[in-house]
């Protein structure tokens, strides 16, 4: 079974992360520890998944040490471009060298294809405008860029091969 395939589950806390994200959501949301938000956090945290688990997908092993690795390499990168994107902004208005960027894809995972196309967003002064599945790319609007391939080839190295690494896969089976 593929697994981005919809499968539906029959049990309460078939997606245990989800139930625990949305009702950590639900407290910070509600700023209060009180029975009735507690109470609340986990009627949410098991009711929600229990409605949608049509539209889940089977979730696949994930490798955790490059998943970890990620979060640090993805957090750096968003603190250092937001300081270069302040200096930018705070420059001269000719400096900025805007372009579009063509983003080759390296597997039809759909989750590794929207996750990276979600750190390139997340990613200050670059935001991901559309994931072409037919062309297989994701087209790439950069604020500034003097190296269009060099910029395309770092991308890639840096969030596309560590998204490939936790899930398993080779990243050779499109490109």
């Amino acid at each position: 079974m593929k697994p981005n395939t919809p499968v539906p589950r029959g049990g309460w806390f078939d997606h245990p992360v989800l139930s625990l994200l949305l009702a950590a959501t639900w407290l910070s949301l509600s700023r209060s520890l009180e029975p009735v938000h507690l109470l609340s956090a986990a009627l949410i945290g098991l009711i929600v998944p229990r409605l949608l688990r049509g539209l889940l997908h089977v979730g696949g092993p994930i490798r955790w040490i490059p998943a970890i690795r990620l979060t640090f390499v993805v957090t750096w990168d968003i603190v250092m471009s937001n300081i270069t994107v302040a200096k930018l902004v705070l420059g001269p208005m000719s400096l900025p060298q805007p372009a579009w960027l063509q983003v080759p894809l390296a597997d039809e995972h759909q989750r590794v294809n929207a996750l990276f196309a979600s750190i390139i967003t997340m990613t200050p002064g670059t935001v991901s405008a559309v994931v072409d599945e037919e062309a297989r790319c994701i087209w790439v609007h950069a604020l500034n860029c003097d190296d269009a391939a060099g910029m395309v080839a770092d991308m890639k190295s840096r969030y596309e091969a560590p998204l490939l690494a936790i899930f398993g896969l080779d990243g050779e089976s499109l490109a």
